[in-house]
């Protein structure tokens, strides 16, 4: 039978001293003992301590984002969003340590690669819901309020002390998406509220499926009228 390689044993310690620490630090010597290596052999491949952890949580997003993906869409792009956000927090109560070195250690101006998909997965489905006409707010902007707002509720969820209230998750995931999401089907009024809301379907729409008949520069100059007309400047 094949053993495990040195990485795979480093990486495999880490994550197991992450889940048994309770929050506290782990060390650099307890990681190698857990994995049977030298010190060195960790800086080979990781260069320091924080570089194995940010592959233990490179590691954590995969395993997210496998789960996400395996999730089939539904015809409804809200109630897809509304169980993405339960899934995360869920995700985040069953993994603490592992949620809070992926979330809780940003570096500033760069988002991790995975994190990266989660947003275009996000996006996708937003797309999908102004293109029925359901947002009252670009895509991008409803993303960065989703993305913004779950991520800080799973963190201050595993941060309490007391028991999770997923009462308090449920109730932050239905205000974001009432601030974003307009619940009854838009008036085809031309005047009004309708104009926006059909700025932003149409911008989606040329997002997901780009006009044959424009060039790219068209494009983007009908997609930067149609921003203003949502509001979004």
């Amino acid at each position: 039978m094949e053993h495990p390689s040195a990485r795979t044993r480093l990486l495999e310690a880490a994550a197991r001293l992450l889940t048994e620490s309770n929050g506290t630090p782990i060390t650099t010597r307890a990681i190698c003992e857990l994995a049977g290596v030298q010190a060195p052999t960790l800086y080979h491949h990781f260069g320091d301590k924080q570089g194995l952890l940010n592959a233990v949580a490179a590691h954590g997003f995969e395993r997210y984002l496998g789960a996400k993906r395996a999730r089939a869409a539904s015809a409804d792009p809200i109630a897809d969003i509304r169980a993405g956000w339960d899934q995360h927090v869920r995700f985040a109560l069953d993994n603490p340590a592992l949620y809070a070195v992926m979330y809780g250690q940003v570096t500033p101006g760069r988002r991790p690669s995975a994190a990266t998909e989660g947003r275009a997965l996000l996006l996708g489905m937003l797309n999908r819901a102004a293109e029925q006409g359901r947002l009252i707010v670009a895509p991008d902007v409803a993303a960065h309020l989703i993305l913004a707002t779950n991520v800080g509720v799973a963190l201050s969820l595993i941060a309490s002390p007391e028991k999770p209230d997923l009462g308090i998750s449920e109730r932050a995931r239905d205000a974001v998406l009432g601030s974003i999401v307009r619940e009854a089907a838009p008036d085809r009024d031309p005047g009004g509220d309708a104009v926006p809301g059909a700025a932003i379907a149409l911008c989606a729409g040329l997002t997901t499926h780009p006009s044959a008949e424009l060039s790219a520069a068209e494009t983007e100059l009908l997609k930067e009228w149609l921003r203003r007309l949502s509001g979004d400047r």
